[in-house]
């Protein structure tokens, strides 16, 4: 557990070794035990933040040519800094070995796969970033960033998309696919890859959309301001992306456009005060 970095898990086991070496009286290895824990501590204490744990993709296969695989989605955990095309890669080569260069193709999006538009004749592999989904309760317990990485079997991943069909339109008609995965087994696990065993997926209206850009906004703002030590570049960053006059579908945008005027739905009341508390919110940081 040093060595893979995860400080917090040697104390577990360190829980169950200690009243052992106090029954049989080894004052020699407990002094070894309480140094290690020592420095276990330590590190959590230094490394903070900069601490790597891991980057998550979905990988889904489709084609008769995966045999068992075919439809089949899985989870893989990677090394913290691995961007999506070093893993699109590394599939493509292993899954081209396998079945031919010319075989194996990539689809490019997270949208749905439609299985009788693909070739049958080909190997077809899907892969999406996607992060550790919590439910609002359970952020109460996970408020480290170590337990915001152990321990996880839900993961979730957003597709936007508009009623027409292309994925990206004006802020008024884009919506959202949020798709909550679980896996068979929490991660860090032995295996780095585990099977998808449900999916979830809810429809965020544009309003919606724009709560939770709104709420981003704010969150990053706050990070921003509250930095120990502060740091002006950061927070110019975040003020630019925030407020600058250049930025179209920014929160000026927003508020042009979905509070301009009271909805006439009803339904959509809720949505617009919601919106007003997120800007409220939003104007004081």
């Amino acid at each position: 557990y040093s060595k893979g970095g995860l400080y917090e898990t040697v104390n577990e086991v360190y829980k169950i070794v200690i009243p052992i070496l106090e029954a049989h009286r080894d004052f020699r290895k407990l002094t070894l035990t309480h140094s290690k824990l020592q420095k276990a501590f330590d590190s959590i204490i230094n490394k903070g933040q900069k601490r790597m744990f891991g980057t998550y993709f979905r990988v889904g296969f489709y084609g008769s040519k995966f045999g068992d695989l075919d439809e089949q989605e899985f989870v893989y955990k990677e090394p913290a800094i691995t961007k999506l095309p070093e893993i699109s890669h590394r599939l493509e080569g292993f899954y081209g070995q396998c079945f031919g260069e010319d075989a194996v193709e990539m689809i490019k999006d997270s949208a749905p796969v439609d299985k009788r538009k693909l070739d049958p004749n080909k190997a077809y592999i899907q892969i999406t970033f996607v992060e550790p989904y919590f439910d609002e309760y359970e952020m109460k317990d996970r408020v480290t960033y170590f337990e915001k990485n152990f321990n996880i079997c839900r993961f979730m991943y957003t597709t936007p998309f508009t009623m027409d069909g292309r994925p990206r339109g004006e802020l008024r008609e884009q919506y959202k696919r949020n798709t909550i995965l679980t896996t068979m087994h929490a991660f860090p696990y032995i295996k780095t890859r585990i099977n998808v065993i449900q999916r979830e997926e809810f429809i965020l209206t544009p309003i919606e959309v724009a709560i939770e850009d709104m709420r981003k906004k704010t969150q990053e703002l706050t990070a921003a301001t509250n930095q120990e030590p502060p740091d002006a570049k950061m927070l110019q960053m975040v003020l630019q992306g925030s407020v600058g006059a250049t930025v179209n579908q920014g929160p000026l945008e927003v508020a042009q456009v979905f509070l301009a005027e009271i909805p006439d739905d009803p339904k959509l009341y809720r949505h617009h005060n919601k919106l007003r508390l997120c800007f409220k919110e939003f104007i004081m940081r």
